[in-house]
């Protein structure tokens, strides 16, 4: 998702990593598999009509009743579902619907491993996840936006990040809509009631934020393959030839993420102009786009870079507990800049994480408690923060220095190829990093993912003509009092004529002291050069040549 086109052993003891857990109550015993959504969708009211066959496996026997997610109906309220049944092989069974959760309680207590596929009949208004509104052409639409939990709004559904399952769509529109969903097309056929049928479906799992239909009037374009992989535009007819251009691009974005990460995890890549609140909403193979990202120039070439980055961070690769969102946005974040190094070169990514590092600034200084694992918050919306993106980015930026190019791309294709289609934490990803660096990385993921803050940095250099060597004293003030350790790149100039060399040093207490020789006094001394550390601060020279003292 892109929301605006958005420690030393002490410190290791107060800051231990946890599987840190949000505040969504899951039933562990219960895993949903496959859901089939039927849905009727009308001109003449906002008010939809569904049935939801939902197949569940029983991790365990004795298990007599279980809940699922479904926004009611308030006394008076005009939006919310009412539930007119639910049954088992079609035979009534008691429910309760009561604080937005259905309560299913069955004739017979579970067998372990068992599977049982109940339908829940409903209809009403959606409040949220189904956006029904004129679009900016003024013609009527419908498209899902579920993230974060939103799918409980208008599908009955296990509404957590934890619980993937695959899904079909059978929707009934008027004959005047196309329907996109997520997975293959595997039906369209016009009714002669003026209505529409059409069904899509994935054997793939993903978790209900990513599971969507879109209804609206389309002009589809079908851009080419990747890997056998069908990439389709879908965009409003009113302005068609910009749209098509505009999201024609997702196919070179699509190309270079398959060849670096591994095969595309979905059936179809679909890029698709919507109503999302979002400016891109990474839905699993349809991929929603604010309806004012077309311009006819490309100008959200970064936009569509990010949400088909989510397809495999995010979508396919899931974080077990939104605490660990960074696994999608930031992934996203930085292999959008990655992409950006790949087709604009190298100076691309450091002006872009550059504006990342000076983004993570100004949010610490407002948001100093807050680590990239935010153990303190519950709300996914507030965990959706600069942290998620910008500093998420760093850190797997930081690590791809620390442990070199070929380990860091052959520990993302295992971390991808090892969880796929399935659920991961932070533990995980440090897990498969460690073992294809050969390096220890305990210390890299305590500080940047446990602990809040950066280094802030206080410099001086002082030249020594005697000695032909610059002395550097470096402090670091971060006000938590935590201190990092790091490389530091720093940056000799003698000349403009002459490239800047870069000697690496190793902070590893709160004051340190180098020596560098060199061959005459420098122009310039700077700490970073290359872009390569997420801190604040600056080296300053001091005055006098130390031989003069």
């Amino acid at each position: 998702m892109n929301n605006s086109l958005l420690v030393l052993f002490a410190a290791i003891l107060l800051h231990t990593p946890v599987s840190a857990t949000d505040d969504y109550q899951r039933n562990w015993n219960v895993d949903v598999m496959h859901y089939r959504f039927h849905l009727e969708l009308r001109d003449d009211t906002d008010s939809i009509d569904g049935e939801t066959d939902i197949t569940v496996r029983f991790v365990t026997d004795g298990i007599s009743e279980f809940s699922l997610d479904l926004i009611g109906r308030d006394p008076g309220a005009e939006t919310g579902m009412e539930i007119s049944d639910v049954s088992h092989n079609g035979e009534p069974v008691r429910f309760s619907h009561a604080e937005d959760r259905i309560t299913i309680s069955m004739a017979s207590p579970s067998s372990v491993e068992e599977r049982r596929i109940f339908t829940v009949s409903y209809k009403g208004i959606p409040a949220d996840g189904l956006i029904i509104a004129e679009n900016m052409f003024g013609d009527r639409t419908f498209f899902g936006d579920n993230w974060p939990n939103r799918a409980r709004h208008w599908l009955p559904t296990v509404d957590h990040v934890s619980d993937k399952a695959t899904v079909e769509w059978i929707v009934i529109a008027p004959s005047h809509y196309q329907v996109v969903g997520t997975g293959r097309l595997i039906e369209r056929t016009s009714l002669s009631t003026g209505y529409q049928q059409t069904h899509w479906g994935s054997s793939i799992p993903i978790p209900p934020k990513v599971m969507v239909i879109g209804a609206a009037r389309f002009a589809v374009q079908y851009v080419g393959t990747v890997s056998s992989v069908p990439v389709q535009s879908w965009v409003y007819p009113q302005n068609r030839d910009e749209g098509f251009y505009d999201y024609a691009i997702a196919e070179k974005v699509l190309r270079f993420f398959d060849g670096h990460i591994g095969p595309f995890p979905y059936e179809k890549l679909a890029n698709v102009q919507s109503k999302t609140r979002y400016g891109g909403m990474e839905n699993a193979s349809n991929i929603f786009y604010s309806e004012r990202s077309v311009s006819g120039n490309r100008a959200s070439e970064g936009l569509i870079a990010h949400e088909v980055a989510h397809q495999w961070f995010g979508n396919s690769v899931t974080e077990k507990d939104w605490h660990h969102i960074w696994l999608s946005e930031g992934f996203a974040t930085y292999f959008t800049q990655l992409y950006n190094e790949f087709t604009q070169g190298h100076d691309a990514i450091e002006n872009g994480m550059r504006g990342a590092r000076n983004t993570i600034i100004a949010f610490y200084a407002q948001n100093s408690e807050l680590a990239l694992i935010a153990e303190q918050l519950s709300d996914p919306n507030r965990m959706l923060n600069r942290n998620a993106y910008q500093k998420g980015a760093w850190v797997l930026h930081m690590l791809r220095r620390q442990i070199g190019d070929e380990a860091f791309w052959a520990g993302i294709r295992e971390y991808y190829r090892q969880y796929r289609d399935t659920n991961a934490l932070t533990e995980d990803f440090q897990r498969i990093m460690e073992k294809a660096s050969t390096q220890n990385l305990q210390q890299f993921f305590q500080q940047w993912a446990y602990v809040p803050g950066h280094p802030i940095l206080e410099g001086t250099w002082r030249y020594d003509t005697n000695a032909g060597q610059i002395n550097i004293t470096i402090h670091q003030t971060q006000p938590s009092g935590n201190t990092f350790m790091f490389p530091l790149d720093i940056g000799i100039s003698v000349s403009a004529e002459v490239p800047t060399r870069v000697e690496t040093l190793q902070m590893s207490s709160a004051v340190e002291t180098f020596t560098i020789p060199v061959d005459s006094e420098p122009n310039t001394v700077t700490l970073d050069p290359d872009t390569w550390l997420l801190f604040e601060g600056e080296l300053s020279q001091q005055q006098g040549d130390v031989s003069q003292r």
